[in-house]
Parts: structure tokens; C-alpha cells; sequence
């Protein structure tokens, strides 16, 4: 009897379809894959009875960008440990600094 073990949960956070589709397409063969177009649904996910092991996190969004929604998660006890990566364009030394600092990485 060969037991399965269960794929780890990845949440990607990125207004734009595309960067979801790419981010899907590499890592679903290893991990089950949940995607969120914005900071209010991905607080949702990250909130649900299944929250994800990791999240993958696009700082320029409209409305809420991930900073906030970063600040969000690591404010409630239920989401604070998730860990955080930022997936973004942005390459300014502060921009770096901003996100570490606020607990992603």
C-alpha cells in the first residue's frame, strides 16, 4: 500500500491573470495552487478553514497593494505565521527594506 502524501498549499496574490497563469503552470505539479486577483480575496484564502503554507505576494495592486495586505495577515494571530514572499517588479533597496520589515520576504 503506497500512501500520497498531501501537496503543500500555495497562495499566489497578483492582480494581473498572466503572472497567475505562469506561477500556476510552474508550480502545480509539486504543490496545490490557489490563486486570488486581490488583497481582500487573498485575505479571505489565507483566513479559510484551509489557509495556505505559503503565500506569493504582489506588492502593486489597486486598492489594497501587499504591503497592507502583508500588515493584514502578520496583525491576525489565525494568518501571522504564514510566511510571505514578494513577487514584484519593484528593485528599489527600499522597496526590499519596506517588505522584510513588515515580515515577508
Amino acid at each position: 500500500m503506497q500512501i500520497q502524501a498531501t501537496k503543500q498549499t500555495v497562495l499566489v496574490v497578483d492582480d494581473t491573470p498572466e503572472n497567475i497563469t505562469l506561477l500556476n503552470s510552474i508550480l502545480r505539479s509539486h504543490y496545490k495552487v490557489k490563486a486570488a486577483l486581490d488583497g481582500e480575496k487573498a485575505l479571505d484564502i489565507a483566513q479559510s478553514e484551509s489557509p495556505p503554507d505559503i503565500i506569493l505576494l504582489d506588492i502593486m495592486m489597486p486598492k489594497m497593494d501587499g504591503y497592507e495586505v502583508c500588515q493584514k495577515l502578520k496583525n491576525n494571530p489565525t494568518t501571522e505565521k504564514i510566511p510571505i514572499i514578494f513577487v514584484t517588479a519593484m528593485s528599489e533597496i527600499e522597496d526590499e527594506k519596506k517588505g522584510l520589515d513588515m515580515g515577508g520576504g
